[in-house]
């Protein structure tokens, strides 16, 4: 039981780390999906004075994916229903010609402004609708989310460091005496540092195990998955092979240098 409650918090302080960095991969990889989904439904339309080629407007932007030209008929019907057909045909021949232009990717206002600049060089094209107000709003608030879940992933981190400092310079205290007597015998250091090493590759083992598991159940619950369905969007909340070698790396890599500064600052004592 004792030991059990050793390795206990080391463990546990370990698991909110990677905890937090996965939490960061999943909002990360919502948001790449959100943006995908609102390319698929954010257009810019394009007003010329005569017909353009779809070639001619791809080439103004390499962000531009695809062009339509929207059919008048509708336009004309809000305006008059009761038009004869010689007059609709009129109308159709001296209405400019609007597209329907949808982009490779959800754009940055940055890349929104210089498309609108791109297409109103073209001498034809007299007007541009890029919907920026309620564009920059979405893309702002997206990325505000991201640096929140950021910022707070980055404080559990860095808090969550020092426990683990404080919780191994303990277990340092509570051998202290056994590797002193090692290090009279001339020990090498490494040896006499064997025991809170090798707490610290266990249990980070441990934590990453625990870690794999409880993400392996939360990307298989409907619940989870019918949040993501409900917004739209399809999340891997967790890949076995990539997320769980970064995690074990990160944890084996925490508590080893974590560890090694604790023996290096003992050495330095004596």
């Amino acid at each position: 039981m004792k030991s059990i409650k050793n390795h206990l918090s080391l463990v546990i302080a370990l698991l909110s780390i990677l905890f937090s960095i996965q939490v960061f991969f999943v909002v990360d990889r919502s948001i790449d999906a959100y943006k995908e989904n609102l390319a698929n439904n954010y257009s810019v339309i394009a007003v010329s004075q005569k017909r353009l080629s779809n070639h001619d407007i791809l080439s103004i932007n390499k962000i531009i994916s695809n062009v339509e030209e929207l059919s008048p008929d509708s336009v004309i019907k809000r305006l008059n229903s009761n038009m004869q057909s010689k007059n609709v045909e009129l109308l159709k021949l001296s209405l400019p010609k609007f597209y329907k232009i949808t982009l490779t990717s959800y754009p940055s206002p940055e890349e929104v402004s210089r498309l609108t600049a791109d297409l109103l060089r073209n001498s034809s094209i007299t007007k541009v609708e890029n919907f920026s107000s309620t564009h920059s709003t979405t893309y702002k608030l997206l990325l505000l989310f991201k640096n929140v879940v950021a910022i707070f992933a980055l404080v559990v981190i860095v808090v969550t460091l020092l426990l683990i400092f404080k919780e191994l310079k303990i277990w340092q205290y509570k051998h202290n005496e056994r590797m002193s007597i090692m290090g009279l015998f001339g020990a090498a250091l490494w040896l006499r540092s064997a025991v809170l090493f090798r707490l610290a590759i266990v249990d980070a083992l441990i934590a990453s195990f625990l870690a794999f598991g409880i993400f392996i159940y939360i990307s298989s619950s409907p619940w989870v998955l019918q949040q993501f369905s409900n917004i739209g969007i399809s999340v891997v909340i967790f890949n076995p092979l990539e997320d769980f070698a970064i995690l074990l790396g990160v944890a084996l890599l925490i508590s080893t240098l974590l560890a090694s500064l604790i023996v290096i600052g003992h050495k330095e004592e004596v």
